[in-house]
């Protein structure tokens, strides 16, 4: 490994760049515009144990700085996904891939995850305990210490690859939600997942979005994300991977030193399908203007000056 290389969860990643959940499909897609295998790895699109066909439109607004999306975890279902879309991702990504798992029901998150868990493929579990685009599960477990925890429980006794929880902004204290995830079993934490907002037409005078609000994410976020990343940090003895507007090299440097052992890139991948391979490319380049030699270096380096 390179001077790129970081260690998450015992398993080693060339560099730290993972394209977050619901903005690379399940991979394949993208194998169309380069070679993935360039990736640390990337988290596929959110996976519940039925099919979703999600929430109704329209989905996205666009806004300042940002977009606001309300998606509502549209997916196959898990089934499908081992019969069809880890084949498929076999043939072009050769590295462990990120499993984001979502659920409705603590029974379901386990019973998900077991499945996934079995696939050689998979090396990690993303468990979104963090979406705000749908009713009666995702983020209702991850605002409430006590919820999160029962589901990281579960998942931790029906699984044996690493497990990572996917934390939401939208609480009083989010160091509060790490620190259960961690004393359940978490081996790392993931964050930030959207905040929760919305635009209104000004000729219908109407919400934009069907759904009326949905998770805002891109660049305006990125100074949020950064401060949670920092305080979780400060909080849990496990890895923390930042996400949350980040669009360059030098924002994966800045997360990194505020904590974050692995950074997500979310929105960018939207804006253009490029925007992963580019940061990874920008990397050494940086890190020499800045006098970095390896990453690992990076990890809460902010937090020793």
């Amino acid at each position: 490994m390179g001077r790129l290389s970081v260690d998450l969860c015992g398993i080693q990643l060339e560099n730290p760049v993972i394209p977050a959940s619901g903005t690379f499909g399940y991979g394949a897609e993208f194998c169309e515009w380069y070679d993935i295998n360039l990736l640390g790895t990337f988290s596929f699109k959110g996976t519940t144990l039925e099919p979703r066909f999600g929430n109704p439109t329209p989905r996205i607004a666009e806004c300042t700085a940002g977009m606001i999306n309300a998606v509502g975890l549209q997916n196959p279902g898990v089934k499908k996904v081992i019969e069809e879309e880890l084949p498929k991702l076999k043939s072009c990504f050769s590295k462990p891939v990120m499993a984001n798992v979502s659920g409705f029901s603590v029974e379901e998150y386990a019973k998900t995850c077991a499945l996934l868990d079995r696939e050689p493929q998979v090396g990690w579990l993303e468990v979104n305990i963090s979406c705000p685009n749908v009713h009666g599960g995702g983020m209702s477990f991850g605002t409430v210490p006590e919820a999160a925890a029962e589901v990281i429980a579960a998942v931790k006794k029906a699984t044996t690859k690493p497990v990572i929880a996917k934390l939401s902004p939208n609480v009083t204290d989010i160091t509060e939600i790490a620190k259960a995830c961690e004393a359940a079993g978490a081996d790392g934490v993931s964050l930030i997942n959207t905040l929760l907002g919305m635009r209104i037409d000004l000729k219908t005078k109407r919400p934009v979005i069907a759904n009326t609000m949905g998770g805002f994410s891109g660049p305006a976020i990125f100074p949020v994300a950064l401060r949670m990343v920092w305080q979780v940090a400060n909080a849990v003895k496990i890895p923390v991977i930042g996400m949350g507007g980040v669009s360059s090299a030098e924002d994966v440097i800045e997360m990194m030193l505020a904590g974050a052992t692995a950074v997500e890139v979310g929105t960018a991948n939207l804006i253009d399908p490029m925007a992963c391979k580019k940061i990874i490319e920008d990397l050494p380049g940086v890190m020499d203007r800045y006098g970095i030699q390896n990453l690992k270096e990076c990890i809460g380096g902010a937090h020793h000056g």
